[in-house]
């Protein structure tokens, strides 16, 4: 995927939900994975022409994993001269070492968010973006229904009471092929997840069926991501009307 294609995306789905404002100080989460690093490049290439001006910076959580070498992401936020803030917690150990958790995944998860807005917090920040895609959003629309029994899948943009701040997701409208696709042009820094449990999630499962489904139905995917907008789930009101 050529980056205008990217920027395209992501300014669409950042004007449909009114994701920026001006004089927001925007932290992206970044996992070192590559829809994190695509986010960051998409946002800080946005920076240079939007009209509405906002700061930009980084942060990661590091859950304790020796082997999480960092130094890739730091040259890249060099090279693109955004401020990157690594915030080291012990969360990797404490589940798999001290309380040796069979299915960590969730409580994981939960931790490690509530750390980075924490420290999105302390950094004077009033928005955090998180890399969500187009799969993502398809993905958690699955497990909700599997899992939960009802339709439902997070929001582009939502405020978190006790932390006042407001999660923006700019990538919803980019597919995952296409994140993979910008990653092998542009040869992205990405950073092999060291957590054991990578790959053997429910969400992996979900990954899989949808896969599967969109090959015995082509374009399904698609379609699968038109039901969440217009399902009337909280949060997926557009403020614009679509072109």
């Amino acid at each position: 995927m050529e980056l205008q294609k990217l920027l395209s995306y992501t300014r669409r789905a950042v004007d449909d939900y009114g994701m920026i404002e001006d004089g927001d100080k925007i932290a992206v989460g970044v996992s070192g994975g590559k829809d994190s690093l695509t986010l960051l490049y998409a946002l800080n290439h946005l920076q240079k022409f939007y009209p509405k001006k906002f700061e930009l910076l980084a942060v990661t959580v590091n859950l304790s994993f020796d082997d999480f070498d960092l130094s890739p992401i730091q040259m890249l936020c060099r090279q693109l001269e955004i401020p990157y803030q690594i915030i080291s917690t012990e969360i990797g150990k404490i589940l798999l070492e001290e309380r040796k958790e069979a299915s960590p995944c969730s409580l994981c998860a939960k931790m490690r968010k509530g750390a980075l807005n924490q420290a999105v917090k302390d950094l004077g920040c009033n928005k955090v973006a998180y890399a969500h895609h187009q799969d993502d959003v398809i993905e958690t629309m699955f497990l909700s229904m599997i899992f939960e029994g009802r339709f439902y899948s997070f929001s582009p943009k939502t405020f978190l009471d006790q932390t006042e701040l407001t999660v923006i997701r700019p990538l919803i409208y980019v597919s995952e092929a296409n994140v993979k696709g910008f990653q092998n042009k542009y040869q992205l820094p990405v950073v092999k997840n060291p957590c054991p449990m990578d790959g053997t999630t429910k969400r992996q499962y979900a990954k899989e069926l949808i896969r599967q489904i969109n090959l015995d139905h082509p374009g399904a995917k698609v379609r699968l991501f038109h039901a969440i907008e217009n399902g009337s789930i909280p949060g997926w009101q557009k403020i614009r009307n679509p072109k």
